[in-house]
């Protein structure tokens, strides 16, 4: 009998993947769901994007195999490079500190198999992206969950971390802003960060596709921005979040330069890059739509109050986080997460993502996202209301 390989059993059920069967379900029996469990921006990628993609799609010479299609197109690396320093104030260099992505996940993916050797131990925050995990798993090691409290912010604390495990460890796998809290880090714990790991001769994955979306004074902040970060540090970042680019996957890896080039090893016998038109088309986002960024922060910051009020009317005492367009909200009454999720989905056709979902320390907490039309979240909260009020 044929049967699956021994390392997928492993593996659960991705989240987002069971909550999209959970929607279409209920929508194919006639019930109205609004999903604001999925952070998959709906406003539109800027024109100017969309009409470079067009233009080069049409020039046969990009039909072929990718330019420079092991690390990505020389001119979007050297674009990178010029983003980050002139917005992150981090200096990187194009041709030996930077892979060019099919989104940020695949980094996740490639790190691990270029970093990681079956057995290690590998540290991971809980809640964390669920994401990093089976990455770990593919690579034959073992992840040790680091815990995030809301009493340290949700940030780990590295002096927590047992000795033992810190020298077994072999990489770290991170993110701020953080999904599925919202937190974001200072450069005094990213300081830190950087020192614990080079103590430790530890690599750290540092997941940064929320990078702009922050509130409240928050600094958008590169960990490459910290010094001595690049000796032990790879940044992975995507344009999916800062030009509404979700579907196109292109993303980055950027930093030290041992990594990216086991990165780019693992990469260049995966597949053959990203099509010349969409790295094109990225260098137009670069060059030309920056400013989309802070139009889209003023759209999440409108929805972000809109939620926040609605809750504390409910009965909520809650502040939200300063980073990403998800908020991180306990459950009321002690449920558990599921037990809440599945009571807000039955009485008011609303999906949040439950947070035992993203570790043992995610339970009793609830992740809403922003990323829906403003008339469909108004919708959600009047359903709120009325099943909570």
């Amino acid at each position: 009998m044929i049967r699956k390989a021994a390392r997928l059993e492993k593996i659960p059920p991705y989240l987002f993947m069971e909550l999209r069967n959970k929607i279409n379900k209920a929508r194919a029996a006639g019930v109205d769901v609004i999903s604001l469990a999925i952070g998959d921006p709906v406003e539109p990628t800027p024109a100017p994007i969309v009409e470079e993609l067009a233009r080069t799609a049409r020039d046969p010479e990009n039909h072929r195999y990718p330019t420079d299609e092991e690390k990505g197109m020389a001119a979007l690396r050297q674009e990178l490079c010029r983003w980050y320093a002139r917005r992150y104030k981090a200096t990187v260099d194009p041709e030996a500190e930077t892979l060019v992505l099919i989104g940020s996940k695949e980094g996740c993916h490639h790190f691990a198999l270029a970093m990681v050797n079956p057995g290690d131990t590998v540290l991971v925050t809980d809640p964390g992206y669920p994401g990093y995990k089976p990455s770990i798993w593919f690579a034959g090691a073992e992840p040790y969950a680091v815990p995030m409290t809301a009493e340290n912010g949700f940030l780990p604390d590295l002096r927590g971390i047992p000795s033992d495990v810190a020298r077994k460890a072999s990489a770290f796998y991170l993110n701020y802003p953080n999904n599925p809290t919202g937190a974001v880090a200072n450069r005094k714990f990213l300081a830190e960060l950087v020192e614990f790991a080079k103590s430790y001769d530890i690599a750290l994955c540092y997941d940064n596709p929320y990078i702009d979306v922050v509130f409240d004074g928050a600094e958008p902040l590169s960990i490459l921005s910290i010094p001595g970060a690049s000796d032990v540090a790879v940044e992975l970042n995507s344009f999916s979040k800062w030009f509404n680019m979700t579907g196109w996957r292109l993303g980055m890896a950027m930093g030290n330069r041992t990594i990216i080039a086991a990165m780019s090893q693992v990469k260049s016998n995966t597949d053959s890059g990203v099509f010349n038109a969409i790295q094109y088309a990225g260098i137009k986002a670069l060059r030309e739509c920056g400013a989309t960024i802070g139009d889209m922060l003023q759209v999440y910051a409108r929805r972000r109050r809109k939620v926040v009020d609605t809750l504390n009317a409910l009965g909520w005492k809650y502040t939200p986080p300063q980073g990403t367009f998800y908020l991180w909200v306990p459950t009321l009454g002690g449920k558990s997460s599921a037990e809440f999720a599945a009571e807000l989905f039955e009485k008011a056709h609303i999906v949040v993502a439950p947070g035992s979902a993203y570790g043992r320390f995610g339970e009793g907490y609830v992740r809403f996202s922003l990323t829906v039309p403003d008339h469909r979240l108004d919708q959600a909260m009047e359903r709120l209301r009325n099943a909570l009020g």
